[in-house]
């Protein structure tokens, strides 16, 4: 898995290539808490490189957006989710709790 991490005026882009699996979820966690340590709430997560998500890739999703929605701070937007994540996320019931968006630049510019 890899993770790239990009700070922009207002939003920080995360991009995530490859699996995201038990063994790879604590790396993604500790980048994204990273964030949140530094009061920063508005993530847009890019997936298009995204081959894989296991539960506790999902885990770390629901706990970084129930922080970045805490007292209305943020949000984590996805972008350009692969249809096999999405059908993960539809599968799991989470589907509902993300905005999802075409491309990394609508979700940037959306807040």
């Amino acid at each position: 898995m890899e993770i790239t991490h990009r700070t922009l005026k207002r939003v920080d882009l995360v991009t995530v290539n490859g699996r995201v699996d038990s063994s790879a979820a604590p790396d993604l966690a500790a980048t994204l808490r990273s964030i949140n340590d530094a009061s920063r709430f508005r993530i847009v997560l890019d997936m298009t490189g995204l081959e894989y998500i296991s539960s506790a890739g999902l885990g770390v999703l629901v706990t970084t957006l129930k922080n970045c929605r805490r007292y209305n701070r943020g949000n984590l937007l996805l972008a350009s989710v692969p249809d096999r994540i999405a059908g993960v996320l539809e599968l799991a019931g989470l589907a509902p709790l993300f905005e999802t968006f075409p491309d990394a630049v609508t979700a940037v510019g959306s807040f």
